[in-house]
């Protein structure tokens, strides 16, 4: 598989877990946008994460950063991560 065939294929994967965190206010697209990049860098060549999950993590922190009380969306079964990982408190 050449670069870009990789590229595409890299981005095809990504929008497909993007399906599982949803569009929202303006922190939870940013997490979106966030999470985008971080997870492509995942599976990339000098990847800073490991999976889906460290990736989604760090969005959270990030945007948590800006909106302290932001308590994120994304989809529970897809993304394996206990609720010490995003703060959330329930």
């Amino acid at each position: 598989m050449n670069g870009v065939q990789k590229l595409k294929e890299i981005r095809r994967i990504v929008k497909e877990e993007l399906k599982h965190i949803p569009r929202g206010d303006e922190a939870q697209n940013m997490l979106r946008m966030i999470y985008w990049n971080a997870r492509l860098n995942s599976l990339g060549k000098k990847p800073k994460f490991k999976n889906k999950e460290e990736c989604l993590k760090y969005a959270i922190k990030v945007v948590q950063e800006t909106y302290p009380g932001f308590s994120p969306q994304y989809d529970k079964e897809f993304f394996e991560l206990d609720d010490t990982d995003t703060g959330d408190s329930k």
